[in-house]
């Protein structure tokens, strides 16, 4: 149940970091790291490691967009 919860957490994180992908929208990954970070904490709590995988991949994808941006764009 765990996993499908993180599997979740990372969907609408990752809804929220495509368009983040665009030039001057980059600081919308800043409101789904939280989220991101909440996923990988429950798939961390779960039996299985896919949806903690998952949200690591998110959050992968968000880091490196906002060192490209410089944390800000």
């Amino acid at each position: 149940m765990l996993n499908l919860l993180a599997y979740l957490v990372g969907l609408v994180s990752l809804v929220i970091v495509i368009p983040a992908q665009i030039p001057l929208l980059g600081w919308a990954n800043w409101l789904a790291l939280p989220l991101i970070v909440i996923g990988v904490i429950i798939g961390a709590l779960s039996s299985k490691d896919g949806g903690r995988n998952f949200c690591l991949v998110v959050l992968l994808i968000a880091g490196v967009r906002l060192t490209l941006g410089g944390g800000i764009l």
